[in-house]
């Protein structure tokens, strides 16, 4: 799968493998930061597993998390727009949040 996007009046061609289009299911994700990267972990924590698995490890430069801040902003109202709002779950998470760094959670 191919898409066509426009950035900047120039078209970018954006390869989607069928492997990749798949996707992979996170239930979990963890963030830390330095002074020039922001790193996101997905990880799919599972019931009575006692260890879970970091899935996926996106590396984005600061200007960029702020771009995926404001786009998943714009997606979450849109997606809030045509099905109602989203409700927050109450579960905790059952283990430390924090590995020795500046760390959000989502």
């Amino acid at each position: 799968m191919t898409k066509n996007t426009k950035a900047n009046d120039q078209q970018i061609n954006i390869e989607l493998s069928e492997e990749m289009a798949e996707g992979v299911y996170a239930n979990l994700a963890m963030i830390a930061h330095s002074n020039s990267e922001f790193v996101i972990d997905f990880i799919r924590l599972m019931p009575g597993v006692p260890k879970a698995k970091v899935k996926s490890r996106i590396i984005l430069t600061p200007e960029h998390a702020q771009r995926l801040l404001v786009a998943l902003q714009d997606n979450i109202s849109k997606y809030e727009d045509n099905f109602g709002d989203i409700r927050e779950s109450n579960e905790s998470v059952p283990f430390p949040m924090n590995f020795g760094g500046p760390m959000g959670e989502a």
